[in-house]
């Protein structure tokens, strides 16, 4: 499987100059929504990144909203079930709809794309209460330049190293590069 040619040919990788929902920009933007809406290549990739655990989990956890389909594939893969975070009204993430863990269960958390980790982050705390077993991170991409978050390992189907930059020292900027906020696709 070469998944650059994959990424790229569904628009998956974008270069130019993004805004980050960190706050920094950056050279590169990974939006994975475009390469999971097509479902072959969803649970392709939910079956590579399931893998890359050798314990299998009680449960899946991801983050809404990015993480869902490649959490529900790699549960699918591993035929546990999955759940996911969410924010209430306060933005704090938590498990909503009625969804809960038994104490002491495994857990393997599943994200689209690991920056800086506040997602998974967010998820290990919402699910402290519950006293999981973490088996593990795992993602499609990661681009944090890290190899374990909180402890934790992160598994990844592929590490991209793409340029970020505080908003008042960004060279993309003082290029007059024009700022676009992924997502919306809303250029600034």
């Amino acid at each position: 499987m070469n998944l650059i040619k994959i990424l790229e040919d569904t628009n998956a990788i974008l270069k130019g100059h993004f805004l980050l929902s960190s706050g920094l920009h950056s050279d590169k933007y990974i939006q994975c929504a475009q390469v999971l809406k097509y479902p072959k290549y969803a649970q392709i990739l939910g079956n590579e990144l399931s893998k890359k655990f050798n314990e299998i989990p009680d449960y899946i956890i991801s983050p809404a909203l990015g993480g869902i389909i490649i959490g529900h594939e790699v549960a699918k893969a591993f035929d546990v079930p999955f759940l996911f975070t969410e924010r209430n009204k306060d933005g704090k993430m938590e498990l909503r709809r009625n969804f809960y863990i038994e104490e002491n269960k495994k857990i393997i958390i599943i994200e689209d794309v690991i920056t800086t980790g506040k997602s998974t982050l967010e998820v290990l705390n919402a699910i402290q209460k519950y006293n999981p077993k973490i088996i593990g991170i795992g993602c499609i991409i990661n681009r944090s330049k890290k190899n374990i978050l909180n402890n934790y390992l992160i598994n990844s189907l592929l590490e991209i190293e793409a340029k970020t930059f505080e908003p008042d020292s960004c060279p993309l900027c003082k290029l007059n590069i024009q700022l676009i906020k992924p997502g919306s696709r809303k250029v600034l």
